[in-house]
């Protein structure tokens, strides 16, 4: 893990970090609106929900929400959550793992909150 990764650990909730791997930091800028911004990508880790067969699902995608956050060092923060979703082999239906319980009491941003509880 890059340093840059590694020191983000110390920024954001361990709740977020226990469940999601930081994919990448990328430190971008908006030359008409002469704004840099940081965007750091948040990948669901591969843990099946609980109570389900592991054999009978599979990772199918992710669904994604971009979320402004708290700057760092002056610049603009966007966080991309991306959420694991399961796919039952036989049905076809998809289900997401319930980490609704990370919101409860950690100081994200309401919308971050409201899109874990999802």
């Amino acid at each position: 893990m890059s340093i840059e990764k590694e020191a983000l650990r110390y920024i954001f909730p361990e709740e977020l970090i226990a469940h999601f791997d930081i994919v990448s930091v990328l430190e971008l800028g908006d030359v008409k609106a002469k704004a840099d911004y940081y965007e750091i990508v948040f990948e669901e880790k591969a843990i099946k929900p609980d109570g389900i067969n592991a054999n009978d699902y599979e990772s199918k995608d992710f669904v994604s929400k971009t979320i402004q956050d708290f700057p760092i060092r002056g610049r603009a923060v966007f966080l991309v959550i991306k959420r694991r979703r399961w796919r039952n082999k036989d049905t076809g239906a998809c289900i997401s793992s319930d980490i609704s319980f990370i919101a409860e009491g950690s100081k994200f941003t309401r919308e971050l909150a409201d899109f874990l509880k999802e």
